[in-house]
């Protein structure tokens, strides 16, 4: 990696005394300077095909009122995907969408293999080795993959502002659906919506949470709920009081 190319992750509060470790695995839009555009346009850089929107923002806010941990992508997944996994048709996409990303086509051995070894690996590890380091303090992690969708996809409206996507065991997952139901019984839920474990989108999920027996959750927030301050400082503090919350209700203890 030359000096003046960022980092493919970057891990924020390692120390965090929280139980829970933030992930956000779209949390960047940034194309590293070799692969100048894309070819694509502004418009196209900034949308959500590029990265999601909000959830970064989102991610920061609970990592600092939990005192969490954070790690997160500092590569747009037009570039590498890195929660897809690495025989996955998405890893590095060329139609996302209804946009051609014609950069990406027919790439050649050497430079899919350079972006899994110097973007998609790295962040993986990254993740790892914070839970590893965990793991040897006797420290309790329970993971929160962070994510956003667009509202209207292929054409089609998306209803719910929030969805909740589990992997291998539900449980934790179930808790904080009934968390914040119990917050806003109005709450239009999504339950393994926009998307679900089946349509490949839970890797960081799998790998780092069903893989280890970790209790875990992928969280989606639809992102226009998430691109302004007020909205970001609302579902931040919403989910903080909800991922505690079912986090006692899983331990059997009362919430304080």
């Amino acid at each position: 990696m030359s000096g003046t190319e960022q980092s493919a992750v970057l891990v924020s509060n390692a120390r965090g005394q929280s139980p829970f470790v933030l992930v956000c695995d779209h949390a960047s839009n940034r194309i590293p300077e070799k692969y100048g555009d894309l070819g694509l346009s502004m418009t196209e850089r900034v949308s959500h095909i590029a990265w999601d929107p909000g959830a970064l923002s989102v991610s920061r806010a609970l990592s600092s009122l939990l005192d969490a941990p954070l790690v997160q992508s500092n590569v747009s997944r037009l570039i590498i995907d890195c929660n897809r996994d690495l025989d996955a048709p998405e890893l590095i996409w060329t139609l996302s969408e209804a946009t051609r990303i014609a950069a990406n086509e027919n790439l050649s051995a050497d430079e899919r293999q350079y972006r899994i070894d110097h973007y998609h690996r790295p962040f993986h590890a990254s993740i790892e080795t914070l839970l590893e380091s965990r793991r040897h303090a006797g420290r309790e992690s329970i993971l929160i993959c962070m994510h956003s969708f667009t509202p209207v996809y292929n054409g089609v409206a998306r209803p719910w502002p929030i969805g909740l996507i589990h992997g291998i065991d539900p449980r934790y997952t179930q808790a904080l659906r009934d968390a914040l139901a119990a917050e806003d019984p109005a709450l239009n839920i999504g339950w393994n919506q926009p998307y679900a474990a089946l349509n490949g989108v839970t890797l960081t999920l799998e790998k780092h949470g069903d893989a280890r027996g970790l209790e875990a959750v992928m969280i989606e927030l639809r992102n226009d709920e998430i691109l302004e301050p007020v909205g970001v400082d609302f579902w931040s503090a919403r989910l903080a009081r909800c991922l505690e919350a079912a986090r006692h209700a899983r331990q059997g203890t009362m919430a304080v």
